[in-house]
């Protein structure tokens, strides 16, 4: 299926978030061509009361003046240099930006403020912009974090139809590692059942690694009204005898229970350990410690 496109302009950039690691978002795109079955945006949708079925990714907004907006706002007199998440969202290295570029001119605009940011993506079109990553890497501090799930191919098939095989994202992160940006892989979601094994879990931790990760976290799956009925659904198609145990898990609550997901993310972490994730850039790119300290202060 291909998505339409419609060109808008934005009165604002930055987003502010709430209960995450980060304060501020920026997302050059909405809707997502991905199209994950799980994808937890479908739940903003919803509430917007724009589509969050399988028509959800079929019209993908386009900011076009969004790195303008975005270099004003960074030059505010109120503005303190911030994290920025490019990416929360809608994935910024979706096939749109092959044409429109847009995440390129925005992390210019960052580079240009010494404003640090991170970047989370399933596209290894990221690749096309390591010259302005490598120099916002030089000026504030960047980290790139590649969604990988999994590495089983039916899992990825059908749980991820718009992306780009998981192994083409480790490629490009070991040409951003490189080279000397901070790239790493995050596991998420991970569903119950279906890719938490503990064989298919080491099988992701051990190909970042040798990949060249610096870093490796992992998160499960949580189910807010707007992706939960659409993931349901594709459950039901694809892995019907796991359907009464997921409306069991999810039946109270959007968010699995620790008794349930802090084993998993224990597996993760000793994973992480025995695997020896680390950074280990020959050449690592970071901004001059003045430079740090300077966005601090301000």
């Amino acid at each position: 299926m291909r998505s339409d496109y419609r060109e808008e302009s934005c009165r604002s950039a930055l987003n502010p978030v709430s209960g995450m690691d980060f304060n501020w978002s920026l997302n050059p795109y909405m809707g997502c061509a991905h199209r994950c079955t799980f994808c937890y945006v479908r739940a903003f949708e919803k509430r917007a009361d724009r589509p969050s079925d399988g028509r959800y990714g079929l019209s993908i907004r386009v900011k076009i003046n969004v790195a303008e907006v975005l270099g004003r706002e960074l030059a505010r007199p109120t503005w303190r240099r911030e994290l920025v998440a490019i990416g929360a969202a809608t994935d910024p290295y979706q096939p749109a930006e092959g044409r429109y570029r847009l995440t390129r001119s925005c992390i210019k605009a960052l580079a240009a403020a010494r404003n640090p940011f991170g970047v989370i993506t399933r596209g290894p079109m990221i690749v096309r912009d390591i010259d302005v990553l490598a120099e916002a890497s030089r000026r504030a501090e960047v980290s790139v974090n590649f969604s990988v799930p999994t590495l089983d191919p039916e899992v990825w098939r059908k749980t991820e139809p718009g992306t780009a095989p998981p192994r083409q994202r480790l490629r490009a992160l070991t040409m951003l590692v490189n080279a000397g940006i901070r790239a790493g892989v995050g596991i998420a979601p991970i569903l119950p059942g279906i890719s938490d094994r503990p064989e298919q879990l080491a099988e992701v931790v051990r190909a970042a690694r040798d990949a060249g990760a610096t870093h490796v976290w992992g998160n499960l799956l949580y189910l807010r009204p707007g992706t939960r009925e659409h993931f349901l659904a594709q459950l039901a198609r694809d892995w019907p005898e796991e359907l009464e145990r997921y409306e069991r898990l999810y039946r109270s609550s959007a968010y699995l229970k620790r008794s349930v997901s802090a084993p998993v993310l224990g597996h993760v972490a000793e994973l992480k350990k025995r695997f020896g994730i680390a950074d280990r850039r020959e050449q690592p790119l970071k901004p001059p410690p003045q430079a740090v300290q300077l966005a601090i202060a301000i």
